[in-house]
């Protein structure tokens, strides 16, 4: 998409974090915002906060691990404005500890919302970007689906299988002018972790600090992602530590990378004090 001005755009996971910064950002671009969230409120509130930075928005409540929530989306924004634009696929749960102490209900869980949630966006937007001739998609990953960083196997499987999705339809969808972007960020400040499932004991402490401390945050993030919308890039790792792990993985992932892995655990036990 050579711009965003006016975009209509449904974003999941909109009720806060980096889902209301995109909704935000599309806002001051004069977008059009159905601002899905399962805490109806939180959507609300960012609905609000968009009308009130110059958009126009409209709030839903949608589980995104239940396919017929997210088909409504994509049928309320047909009735609202005739089609979709923009997909967001921001939806998100975070899950933490060693791989024995996470109970199946909780990779469940996960994969309900962080795989099935795109999966289901993606089956079910596409569609109407095919007869309209044009879209975008930005599926909201995350460098651990780059990384595979120890003791988060739900979060970077799933994750995995976003980045996945992503490079697949980015070939497949070409040929009708739809685009995707797959966004990989590391630490900023959101709520996964209040919201998320962990299951080591200093696992949200590491979390918080490497989230505060970041220099890049949500409002930076959901610009950089908007950029690479525009500019049609498949990958948007916006955060340095990020880039330079991705590249020291692909350049050299047997005789370093993988031998660095199983020393993070210590890295993390530092961080938290």
């Amino acid at each position: 998409m050579t711009s965003l001005n006016q975009v209509r755009a449904v974003v999941t996971g909109g009720g806060g974090g980096l889902g209301r910064a995109i909704a935000r950002a599309l806002a001051r671009r004069g977008g059009r915002v159905l601002v899905a969230d399962v805490n109806l409120e939180g959507a609300e509130a960012t609905a609000k906060l968009v009308e009130a930075g110059g958009g126009r928005a409209h709030a839903r409540r949608a589980d995104v691990s239940v396919y017929d929530d997210v088909a409504r989306l994509a049928e309320e924004a047909e009735r609202l404005w005739g089609g979709t634009d923009l997909l967001v696929n921001n939806a998100g749960v975070g899950i933490g500890g060693p791989l024995d102490a996470i109970p199946i209900d909780d990779w469940k869980w996960a994969v309900g919302v962080n795989f099935w949630g795109p999966v289901y966006g993606c089956q079910v937007f596409v569609p109407g970007f095919k007869r309209q001739g044009g879209g975008h998609i930005l599926n909201v990953a995350s460098a651990a689906g780059l990384l595979a960083a120890p003791e988060m196997a739900p979060y970077n499987a799933t994750k995995a299988a976003v980045v996945a999705l992503s490079e697949t339809l980015h070939a497949e969808l070409a040929p009708h002018k739809v685009g995707v972007t797959v966004l990989c960020p590391t630490f900023f400040q959101t709520d996964i972790v209040k919201s998320g499932r962990l299951h080591s004991s200093d696992g949200a402490a590491i979390a918080n600090k490497l989230m505060s401390r970041a220099k890049l945050q949500a409002d930076d993030v959901a610009r950089l992602a908007l950029e690479g919308v525009e500019a049609d890039r498949l990958y948007v790792v916006p955060h340095p530590d990020g880039r330079w792990m991705w590249r020291l993985k692909r350049l050299a992932p047997e005789p370093f990378y993988h031998r660095l892995l199983p020393r993070i655990g210590g890295i993390r036990g530092r961080v938290a004090r």
